[in-house]
């Protein structure tokens, strides 16, 4: 079972940015795919962004296109999510997940998932 582990979470300002990372565990990379995901409280958990480790494949939610921007690190094992122009609706914690083969949006489709990370955008 792969580990991930999310960081770079924290408290910004609406119109400010963070940089999310997401160590993997996992050497062989190009057996995952990559997702972002988050929930805020009360809320169900929103596909954010997802990533094949071949970097062919991207999609975003349509609320996220052109505000944020999934990358990776094979060389670092390591998946990003750099998040501009943030509002307070961003608010929520940051998930990054892990599945075997193609990408998907749903939640349902990953296997392994890291302990998340608080992001707050204060208005």
């Amino acid at each position: 079972q792969v580990q991930l582990v999310e960081s770079g979470g924290g408290l910004v300002q609406a119109g400010g940015s963070l940089r999310l990372s997401c160590a993997a565990s996992e050497r062989t990379f190009s057996s995952y795919a990559m997702g972002w995901f988050r929930q805020a409280p009360g809320k169900e958990r929103e596909f954010v962004a997802t990533i094949s480790w071949s970097g062919l494949t991207t999609y975003y939610a349509d609320s996220m296109k052109g505000r944020f921007t999934i990358s990776r690190d094979n060389a670092k094992n390591t998946v990003h999510l750099q998040m501009n122009n943030l509002k307070p609706e961003d608010t929520a914690v940051y998930y990054c997940a892990a599945k075997i083969g193609r990408s998907s949006r749903s939640y349902h489709d990953y296997s392994a998932w890291g302990q998340g990370t608080q992001v707050t955008v204060s208005s």
